[in-house]
């Protein structure tokens, strides 16, 4: 079949109506994750804290019943923080700082930070500043993981969190109740695997999008409710069908991404998503705390220091590299979109090598900087230029 066949397929094939709702709890608890706080606080009676990054170790606030809630922005200009933070700061920062200042996350008992980079710690320092909370905390995470000496820091420093947690709480936090913090959390981690495992599949059972609900709510919503919603997923999706030409299998790497609208535009032109490495996807969850020595703050602590890095902590020794290429070829992606928040200075500096490595190993790559004040619709051509050329490479 010529390349211009294929594509007419794929771009005329939609997934129907009972293909979507199987996913519809996700995209629910993602697109009405305030209204999913303010009911969980009032049926549980629990605290809820805000946090800026995923160093943040959830294990914690969950041993002490507090629901963890990320804050992320809304994909909106924003006029409200011009005087509170740097217009060259990227626009993700800004956008969660607007949140804040509008009063969308005014559920909040508490906000936390753990290092990152500089331009999401100013959202959390102006955000303390004038939205004050009745707990705020900021977490020194090492930036040099690779460190020897990176390990005992981060233990003492969690350390120093649970303590500040207890005195929040007025309740102490047991080994019984850190083991049931790491036991909900590391559920939830090894269920969303299961998932991706699936995509692996030359007719995945699920679109890049859906799985883009379901990691991101899970930053929101109970893990517990999370984890049982995804026992049912797992029960029927091994045999669904999606109804739809999987098209040109692409991975997406980069910043911080929950752009649901440009990966519908994506995949409803001619592909589908099936790995990704950014901060709500795979780097979130991908590994699990392992506890084996007793010390169940250490293997927290470790849990975090391995976890894929972020480009912020990568450092000196590449790890991310030799990571992505391997997602990159587990899962068969023909080409990979590497996107980058304007402004965002560890991915700029991490995405030329990153794309030298793929394009080396034969996998294309497309890079894109978002702006949440640019229209997604302007990379549609980009991106029908960018399956065109794979498509062309794989009639020959």
């Amino acid at each position: 079949m010529t390349y211009e066949g294929k594509k007419n397929i794929i771009f005329s094939l939609k997934p129907s109506r009972e293909v979507i709702v199987m996913f519809d709890k996700f995209k629910n608890w993602y697109e009405k994750r305030h209204d999913y706080a303010r009911e969980w606080k009032k049926r549980t009676g629990g605290k809820v804290l805000g946090y800026f990054c995923t160093y943040v170790p959830e294990e914690i606030l969950y041993a002490v019943n507090v629901l963890p809630v990320r804050i992320l922005g809304s994909h909106q200009p924003q006029d409200v923080t011009e005087p509170h933070i740097f217009g060259m700061y990227c626009p993700f920062c800004r956008d969660c700082l607007a949140q804040g200042l509008k009063g969308r996350y005014d559920y909040l008992d508490g906000i936390m930070i753990a290092q990152s980079c500089l331009h999401i710690r100013q959202a959390y320092t102006s955000w303390d500043l004038h939205i004050p909370r009745n707990f705020s905390y900021y977490l020194p995470f090492p930036n040099k993981v690779q460190s020897p000496r990176a390990r005992p820091y981060l233990v003492g420093e969690i350390q120093k969190f649970i303590n500040a947690v207890e005195k929040w709480i007025g309740a102490k936090i047991t080994d019984k109740n850190l083991k049931e913090g790491i036991k909900i959390m590391d559920e939830n981690r090894e269920l969303m695997r299961k998932v991706y495992d699936l995509r692996k599949a030359d007719n995945p059972p699920l679109s890049g999008l859906e799985a883009m609900y379901m990691v991101v709510s899970s930053q929101f919503v109970d893990k517990r409710e999370h984890s049982e919603e995804l026992k049912r997923i797992l029960r029927e999706l091994p045999n669904r069908k999606t109804g739809r030409d999987v098209g040109a299998r692409l991975m997406i790497v980069g910043s911080e991404d929950d752009d649901t609208e440009f990966i519908a535009m994506v995949e409803k032109v001619g592909a589908t998503f099936v790995i990704d490495d950014h901060c709500t996807g795979t780097r979130y969850f991908w590994n699990k705390v392992e506890a084996k020595n007793g010390n169940l703050v250490e293997a927290i602590a470790e849990r975090y220091l391995k976890r894929p890095a972020c480009p912020s902590k990568d450092w000196e020794v590449r790890t991310r590299l030799p990571h992505i290429l391997s997602l990159a070829k587990e899962w068969k992606a023909a080409g990979a979109v590497l996107i980058q928040q304007k402004f965002c200075d560890p991915h700029e500096l991490d995405i030329p090598p990153l794309k030298k490595l793929l394009e080396e190993n034969g996998i294309p790559t497309l890079f894109l900087e978002f702006d949440v004040t640019v229209p997604i619709g302007q990379f549609r051509t980009r991106v029908e230029a960018f399956l065109e050329m794979i498509g062309q490479e794989d009639l020959y």
